[in-house]
């Protein structure tokens, strides 16, 4: 036990022995110099920075979607999403629309089908999605 005792004794003086003798790797930092007092004390005043604004440009418009993120397309057919209307807009028929297996059309009033060649059925604005009633109010 004695010779334990030693042992630790022994490496713990040598371990805090290189701590006295280490050298640092750095010279020391300089002292700080202080400005004698005069007149201002206030550093000078740096020129202005001011970054330059960026030119204003308008973006360019977003363009219409060509489908719905909730509505399948109509089968065949050219067509693009009207968001405004919340329906798809037929492209090379006047006034004819489609939503969810249903197709809309106005001419002079309203009438739909669940097919583009008909038959169709004679209808109100109240039995074509929001969108469209209140685009072709009567």
């Amino acid at each position: 036990m004695n010779s334990i005792a030693r042992l630790a004794l022994l490496s713990l003086a040598v371990g805090l022995s290189a701590c006295t003798v280490h050298q640092p790797s750095e010279p020391p930092v300089p002292p700080i110099e202080t400005m004698p007092p005069g007149p201002s004390t206030q550093p000078a005043p740096r020129p202005s920075t001011v970054p330059s604004k960026p030119a204003v440009t308008t973006p360019a418009p977003k363009p219409m979607p060509r489908t719905s993120a909730s509505f399948a397309p109509p089968p065949g057919g050219a067509s693009h999403w009207d968001p405004r209307l919340g329906v798809y807009v037929l492209e090379g028929k006047t006034n004819t629309f489609y939503r969810q297996r249903t197709y809309y059309r106005w001419d002079n009033g309203w009438s739909w089908s669940t097919n583009l060649n008909g038959p169709w059925q004679e209808t109100d604005s109240s039995g074509v999605p929001g969108g469209l009633g209140r685009a072709f109010a009567q």
